[in-house]
């Protein structure tokens, strides 16, 4: 198939929503599709630093449109629409609920992926405006909750034929040959240490402050956070030093390419998520969320102790991580006690994770994507 996939993202940036788009496009063209990314902007790409950037290995185009922020990127959308006109796609792929609209008022079947509840004024009836169209189209959510909360919020059913739930994925041949915990250390230059890692945004709700708590409880622990925006982290490393904490260490932002690596590097790893959870643009996701660093922590074959946030039961579970009440510090220190003392248990975690994960690769999600979007054509 040709498809271009539409996306307002900033490439290259530290959001999940880039490394994303990113990662679907990768997997769509290993597939043998011809995908073009349409994003706003202008100036050439550098591939060698979006290849480690990004830890992608094959190319697909990609195309800068300009558009003027003032205008809502609704110039954006008319411009990659007439783009997609011209390259003769047999489909549009987006997360903008404007763009698939606008997809099927000029008759391009479109493939629409949900992360959350189409949010505004105009949410709910320009969502219904889509449903209720007679075009060739494929509703992707990324969690089953997102259906339940869609459903509820607007009082309606989603049409099972044209809906499919898909869970974000992991690129697993990238964490095939990770060393242990121990030469990831040495790699890295860290010092040795039994290390809990936590990777990802330093936005509200990911449990940060726990882990502050969780550090003064065990000295003994090294802490590793690895991510984070400069200014959130240099606000972190304030109060850590103000705390005379010694065994938290920030690495700020590190390459997707690095990252693996990183996540090896120790006997657990940490998903400490509250009960609201912000993300890059705001909002709160904790219904509906499908965390990218869950699949790469399961990819990387090491103890995942997490928050026991409902919407993470769709892949974790008992046999493949240890669950905390959410938000409850006692809780958490008793299951980080837990597997600090129990080597075999955290082994049983991991090794269960590592399996579980490869139903959740890119390329596995992809093609379920495609092969469900053709299958009445």
């Amino acid at each position: 198939m040709k498809i271009a996939y539409i996306a307002t993202s900033s490439i290259p940036s530290s959001t999940a929503n880039s490394g994303q788009v990113m990662k679907v496009c990768q997997a769509l063209t290993q597939l043998g599709h011809e995908v073009h990314l349409l994003i706003p902007g202008s100036g050439p790409l550098d591939w060698e630093e979006l290849t480690h950037h990004y830890g992608i290995t094959t190319r697909f185009p990609i195309t800068h449109i300009d558009s003027i922020k003032a205008l809502r990127r609704f110039d954006f959308i008319f411009s990659a629409m007439s783009q997609a006109k011209k390259l003769n796609v047999d489909a549009v792929y987006t997360r903008m609920l404007w763009v698939a609209v606008i997809a099927q008022l000029r008759r391009v079947p479109v493939i629409l992926e949900l992360h959350d509840v189409p949010s505004g004024r105009l949410g709910r009836p320009l969502f219904l405006r889509y449903l209720n169209s007679n075009s060739k189209k494929l509703t992707v959510l990324i969690t089953h909750a997102l259906g339940k909360v869609i459903e509820k919020r607007f009082e309606l059913t989603l049409p099972e034929k044209t809906m499919l739930v898909a869970p974000d994925g992991v690129d697993a041949e990238r964490y095939q040959a990770l060393p242990d915990a121990v030469e990831a250390r040495r790699q890295l230059g860290l010092k040795e240490n039994l290390t809990a890692v936590y990777t990802g945004g330093f936005y509200k709700g990911r449990g940060l402050e726990l882990l502050v708590e969780l550090a003064k409880a065990f000295p003994q622990v090294q802490f590793l956070w690895v991510g984070g925006k400069p200014e959130a982290v240099a606000g972190w490393k304030t109060v850590i030093d103000n705390l005379k904490l010694e065994n938290i260490q920030l690495t700020g932002f590190i390459a997707n390419e690095q990252l693996p690596l990183y996540q090896a590097a120790g006997e657990i790893l940490l998903m400490p998520f509250g009960k609201t959870i912000a993300g890059s643009s705001g909002g709160n996701t904790a219904e509906v969320c499908s965390p990218l660093k869950m699949f790469e922590y399961m990819a990387a074959g090491r103890a995942i102790l997490t928050s026991d946030l409902p919407v993470l039961r769709e892949v974790l579970n008992e046999s493949n991580a240890l669950f905390y009440a959410i938000e409850d510090f006692d809780d958490l220190k008793t299951k980080f006690t837990l597997l600090l003392q129990d080597a075999d248990l955290r082994t049983q975690l991991a090794s269960q994770a590592r399996l579980d994960v490869a139903q959740y690769t890119w390329q596995e999600r992809m093609q379920k994507i495609i092969r469900r979007f053709t299958e009445d054509l």
